[in-house]
């Protein structure tokens, strides 16, 4: 039986320019949700979905980020003198993250589990004999905040495809994921986003993902923020 992983990597690095003005002295993953900073409302839908520790990087005010985790054992900080992008930023944390294959998250997404833990869905449906990436996708229909084209189809076998241009997938990345380390082998250096390596892996028919059966919100802006607070409020 394969091993499920235990680690994520929370890229929290970026600078949040669509925020502002919360994101002039804040970074995006400390901006609160309803009193919590998002960061730490996505590292709990991970730890409820049994995910054991965590390594989190930091570029834009990463000060902060440094002290809001200090004391914590389970969470290795990965900062990064220059932004490295999504790609970048997963390759240079590899010796913190020291496994086969990890869950990645972006430290702004928002989501509440269905009837499982979605991280739970994820780790279970998770295959590296077959699989380089598994990504949590969400129906864009129900996808709070989103009016966007999508991103990709899935499949009946749980293959995924991205949206090309033109069409309208149904489903949104929700911006959980897992991947398997050897997907770096001979990735760029420096600054690349992980869209290189998802496409490399829909080539080789190693992308799959799952469906996410609960609600998510796209925050991507204070007036999204604020009309996520009145429906998580509203909604329990």
């Amino acid at each position: 039986m394969t091993e499920k992983p235990t680690k994520a990597m929370v890229l929290a690095a970026g600078f949040g320019k669509r925020m502002r003005p919360l994101t002039d002295t804040t970074p995006k993953p400390l901006v609160p949700l309803l009193g919590k900073p998002l960061i730490d409302w996505v590292m709990d839908r991970l730890n409820v979905g049994g995910i054991q520790s965590y390594v989190v990087n930091a570029h834009y005010l990463g000060e902060q980020i440094k002290a809001h985790f200090t004391g914590r054992d389970d969470v290795a900080l990965s900062p990064e003198q220059e932004i490295l992008d999504t790609g970048g930023g997963v390759k240079k944390a590899l010796p913190l993250l020291n496994a086969d294959s990890f869950v990645v998250a972006n430290a702004d997404s928002v989501w509440l589990d269905g009837d499982r833990p979605a991280v739970s869905r994820l780790l279970d449906a998770w295959d590296p004999a077959v699989m380089d990436v598994l990504l949590l996708l969400t129906p864009a229909s129900t996808a709070h905040g989103y009016d966007g084209p999508g991103d990709f189809f899935l499949e009946a076998d749980g293959h995924a495809r991205r949206r090309k241009d033109g069409e309208t997938a149904p489903y949104v990345f929700a911006g959980v994921h897992v991947l398997a380390a050897h997907l770096f082998d001979d990735s760029p250096d420096g600054f690349f986003s992980l869209n290189i390596l998802f496409d490399r892996a829909e080539q080789e028919g190693r992308l799959f993902a799952i469906p996410h059966d609960g609600q998510w919100y796209h925050i991507g802006t204070p007036e999204s923020l604020a009309s996520a607070q009145n429906v998580i409020r509203q909604t329990g």
